[in-house]
């Protein structure tokens, strides 16, 4: 390697002008009590204008007496790391780098304080900016050299890695410290988020935990983002606009759409919603991470997907599992699960021995079915058959559960004692809702005998009474469906609940209980219209619209919806919730079968530019 015309590796250092002896002579005198030369050695090395030369000569004169660089010389190493070698000649990252090997392999001390600057620098430089007063320093978006420091820094922890065995044990906690506030510049999360799963890729050990770390701050977003508030700030941007346009004009043109793509707001791939452009940035990094850890060379790696499945099971279990009202975040696994068809077979599978298993907690198994019911509703790459097979698990569970409950003492409608058989009740009622059609095309008398099988009557009329609590849009939709099919008459029921509007939910505190509500269940659909705008384009083409039937007769509570709100005939019926993260009992993990994928739009995350 030359630098400057000269041959670096055969070649002593360059002359330059400096004060003091060298590193060896210093630490002797240090050794000694003389810390005069060791002051001016940490001052050089400080400062700001140091050049490429003099750092190269420093780094050579260390690595000569790395094995004497103890603990005592904590600070002098402190200062050297911080060395400005990042978007330097080649020739000092390679003597940089050269310096970090040596020091972890001689003093592990300082293996700790290698991680940290180079984690450190995970993101775009600090500049210093304040107006009125007040300090609103951020990342530098604009450094042309990201991409190269970044690829340094990667470098340089491999390095670390190939040195240090253990390195990946002290690197997790590091990770966790640096990971920046989530009120951070959407630049600096996503330069933070992308280099994580960067050391995931060549670190496997550690994936789990990188998403886990990832997706626990994604959440935090997510639940402080509510459908609502988002929906409210991006129209309010859009009618502002309008506004604004029409006052600069000076005239209300009746020709021209002034809703168009072009001028508004809604048309552009950045959301209004501060809080929802920072997340829709880290899904769109997230989403190309599992789209290429899954596809080598354009094709479906098997193997890499199961494991990356497992790893993004077990982080569904542990966080978002329990985080009630999330809206976003949950679409990384139904992204992937339209891979393979096998993948959402086995995530269905994983939903249902949650929800049947009584050694979980109430409050996860009914979030289980409610998962449950919104894939199989909204996934348009599952067919018929995996949705019939899913029905055909869990309705004759329904009914079981009716048999165990029917000459017992518990046999009344009572949420805190027959949680999971609501929401499950609710999960088919859903499901039937979005796919009925599907299940009756083809061949109509075939699928009206299969619905009729179901037996839906029985659940229906049972004295637990799931219509009672049931989301009142839910209800009014699947009793017009199975009106116009004549599977079961709901009205009666419905309208004797509306009569008598007793209590049906205790308080989680115990004593009364309080009054029913349009959602006693709490329950919310994690698969509803995706709002992001620029990660929706990978979603999109894999989701199951609502469209609702011409021909079939609702309630005027369901007839309210707007036209521009068909997508979604649940819309105001879910009020917003904070999000409560908790831990679940472990997972299990399903095994992957029969070859079925699904395409998807191609986005790269290896090479995606900074």
């Amino acid at each position: 390697m030359e630098i400057e015309g000269r041959d670096f590796m055969n070649t002593p250092p360059l002359k330059t002008v400096r004060f003091g002896g060298n590193v060896v002579a210093t630490l002797a005198k240090f050794k000694q009590g003389d810390t005069s030369d060791y002051e001016l050695l940490k001052h050089q090395l400080a400062d700001p204008d140091i050049k490429d030369a003099q750092i190269i000569n420093w780094l050579q004169e260390f690595r000569n007496c790395v094995t004497q660089l103890s603990k005592d010389h904590e600070q002098l190493i402190y200062v050297a790391l911080r060395l400005p070698w990042l978007g330097r000649s080649p020739a000092v990252v390679e003597e940089y780098l050269a310096f970090l090997s040596n020091l972890v392999s001689a003093q592990t001390v300082y293996l700790r304080a290698c991680l940290k600057m180079v984690v450190s620098n995970f993101i775009p430089k600090r500049v210093k900016i304040c107006e009125g007063g007040v300090d609103i320093s951020d990342s530098d978006d604009d450094d042309e050299n990201l991409p190269r420091s970044f690829d340094q820094c990667h470098q340089a922890l491999q390095l670390i890695g190939r040195y240090v065995p253990s390195t990946s044990r002290f690197l997790v906690p590091i990770l966790i410290e640096n990971f920046p506030f989530v009120q951070k510049s959407s630049r600096t999360l996503e330069c933070y988020v992308h280099n994580l799963l960067r050391v995931a890729v060549y670190i496997p050990s550690l994936r789990r935990d990188v998403l886990e770390l990832i997706i626990s701050r994604m959440l935090k977003l997510d639940v402080s983002a509510p459908r609502g508030e988002i929906e409210e700030v991006e129209e309010n941007a859009v009618q502002q606009e309008m506004k604004g346009e029409q006052e600069e004009e000076g005239l209300f043109d009746m020709d021209e759409d002034v809703c168009s793509v072009k001028s508004s707001p809604a048309g552009t791939n950045v959301m209004v919603h501060p809080v929802a452009e920072r997340l829709d940035t880290l899904m769109v990094v997230l989403l190309a991470f599992i789209k290429d850890m899954c596809h080598v060379n354009g094709c479906l790696d098997v193997e890499r997907t199961k494991d990356l499945y497992k790893d993004l099971v077990c982080v569904f279990d542990k966080l978002i599992l329990p985080t009630h009202a999330s809206c976003h975040v949950q679409y990384a696994l139904f992204y992937l699960c339209s891979f393979r068809l096998a993948l959402a077979e086995a995530f269905l599978e994983h939903l249902w021995r949650l929800l049947q298993s009584p050694s979980h907690p109430a409050v996860l198994r009914q979030s289980a079915a409610g998962y449950m019911g919104s894939f199989l509703a909204r996934a348009n790459f599952l067919p018929v058959a995996t949705v019939r097979a899913c029905l055909d698990l869990l309705v004759p569970w329904l009914h079981l559960y009716i048999d165990s409950q029917d000459s017992g003492s518990r046999a009344y409608c009572d949420i805190t004692l027959h949680g999971p058989f609501y929401n499950a009740c609710q999960a088919v009622f859903y499901t039937l809702i979005f796919r009925h059609r599907s299940i009756l095309e083809g061949d109509m008398k075939k699928g009206l005998a299969y619905l009729q099988g179901l037996n839906l009557e029985r659940i229906v009329m049972c004295q637990l009474n799931p219509l009672k609590v049931c989301l009142p849009a839910v209800t009014n939709m699947f009793a017009a469906i199975t009106r116009k099919y004549q599977l079961v008459f709901c009205y009666t029921i419905i309208e004797r609940n509306n009569r008598h509007v007793l209590p049906v939910v205790r308080s989680s505190v115990g004593g009364d209980c309080v009054s029913t509500n349009t959602n006693p269940l709490d329950s919310f659909f994690p698969f509803d219209p995706y709002m992001l705008k620029r990660s929706s384009k990978l979603i999109e083409p894999l989701y199951q619209v609502w469209e609702e039937p011409a021909d079939t007769v609702t309630t005027k509570r369901v007839r309210q919806c707007s036209d521009a709100d068909e997508d979604d005939f649940l819309r105001e019926e879910t009020p917003e919730t904070k999000g409560v993260m908790g831990m679940t009992p472990g997972s299990y993990e399903s095994h992957l079968h029969s070859p079925s994928s699904v395409g998807s739009p191609p986005i790269s995350f290896l090479q995606r530019p900074f």
